[in-house]
């Protein structure tokens, strides 16, 4: 039986991940890829929480420059995350990947509400927890969500999924000459203000000795090399 290195981890996806070729929503074909992606390393055994962005659909701080209250546009923020949240659920259950969705603010008639107990309970069954609607609460971004959901939910690291593969001294989009790195600490992150997550997220993941894989996740594989501990991306510990 393959060896994994990581048995109980948690996924933080942007919602951005989500657009695929698209300019807005969601692209059912990138959700099904996420979902198979994600077959394939619960097959292998490993207990998986996922934690969405909703960018692809509304961000609030961005709504708060153009006038609109900054808590009300978090909350419209968190409704984005659960609506990425069902669509993936429904892309696993339709190969096969029993999930369940729980949402951080109660929606009975559209799923679970986020109980930790409960959530602990699913990944020891081993079906894939997707905790929607952030943190539930303003001001907290979905990567410090994802951070305190690894946290409670007792996850041996954070992979963090994204449209590069690896932190870099400067954006190799737009730089040439930007260097990769394959380890940092958490402090560097901090100090250094590299875009990986917000501070709040990488302090608390500190806190806690919680590390932050960084890799990108349109190269298929990857999910299943990270929690074989292949080295890819960038590694924060």
């Amino acid at each position: 039986m393959t060896k994994l290195k990581y048995k109980r981890v948690l996924l933080k996806l942007s919602g951005e991940a989500l657009l695929g070729e698209r300019s807005y929503g969601i692209d059912p074909e990138v959700c099904d890829y996420i979902a198979k992606e994600i077959k394939e390393i619960t097959e292998l055994g490993t207990e998986l929480v996922v934690v969405f962005g909703g960018g692809n659909i509304f961000r609030g701080i961005s709504a708060e420059k153009h006038g609109l209250n900054r808590t009300t546009g978090d909350y419209i923020g968190m409704l984005a995350t659960v609506m990425n949240s069902l669509a993936l659920g429904s892309s696993l259950r339709k190969i096969g990947v029993d999930c369940r969705v729980q949402s951080a603010l109660d929606m009975p008639k559209v799923c679970e509400p986020y109980i930790r107990d409960k959530a602990m309970r699913q990944l020891e069954k081993g079906r894939v927890v997707i905790a929607a609607a952030g943190s539930g609460n303003p001001y907290f971004s979905t990567d410090t969500a994802a951070a305190m959901r690894a946290c409670e939910l007792e996850c041996e690291i954070v992979f963090k999924a994204t449209k590069v593969d690896g932190v870099y001294d400067r954006d190799p989009k737009k730089e040439k000459g930007a260097k990769k790195f394959t380890t940092l600490t958490h402090l560097d992150i901090v100090k250094n203000g590299y875009g990986v997550m917000d501070k709040t997220a990488v302090t608390l993941c500190l806190d806690n000795d919680l590390p932050i894989l960084v890799f990108e996740l349109m190269e298929k594989g990857n999910i299943k090399k990270a929690v074989l501990g292949e080295k890819i991306g960038t590694l924060i510990s």
